[in-house]
């Protein structure tokens, strides 16, 4: 039987030379695979309550929208700076090369409100972490934060668990 892993397609030297790109959009493109990366980011959080789902932007939105419908939980996008239309609250993070905003509208989660994070990739964890402080911002508890896939040599799993985040990620790729 196929696991999530067969279903990731791996593409050399992109963006960069050296890099090793996981390409979820094959295993979003495939019924069954997509099926079982859903089920499988659902399955740690069985009989949990969760009153929203957050995606980061822009593989999170389509993780955290079937896992939000799934939930029977409102869904909330976590988006790069400037593309949502109503009041917001920002939160800028460092990237390899400079420094990213993301938003989220401020009214988006209510206090108390507890809060699954969604993506598709886990890196060094600076998204993530960007996101958690958001839903923090605005009373929102993280109850836990999935991904398809982890890249540990990048550190983002030990940053969020130094959080005091649960993390929980379907596959791990050594390496960049």
């Amino acid at each position: 039987m196929k696991d999530v892993r067969d279903y990731i397609r791996t593409i050399a030297d992109f963006p960069h030379e050296g890099i090793l790109f996981r390409d979820v959009t094959t295993l979003f493109a495939d019924p069954r695979g997509f099926r079982i990366a859903i089920d499988q980011l659902l399955h740690p959080y069985a009989g949990v309550r969760f009153d929203k789902v957050v995606g980061l932007e822009a593989r999170g939105f389509i993780l955290g929208g079937a896992v939000a419908h799934q939930l029977s939980a409102g869904f909330v996008p976590i988006r790069k700076k400037g593309k949502l239309p109503a009041a917001v609250i920002s939160e800028a993070y460092q990237l390899e090369y400079g420094e990213a905003i993301v938003e989220v509208h401020d009214d988006a989660i209510q206090p108390g409100e507890r809060v699954l994070l969604v993506d598709d990739l886990l890196a060094t964890g600076g998204t993530a972490e960007a996101g958690i402080k958001l839903v923090e911002r605005l009373g929102g508890e993280i109850i836990g934060c999935a991904f398809i896939v982890d890249l540990p040599d990048l550190g983002g799993r030990k940053r969020l668990e130094g959080l005091g985040m649960e993390v929980h990620a379907l596959c791990t790729y050594e390496g960049l």
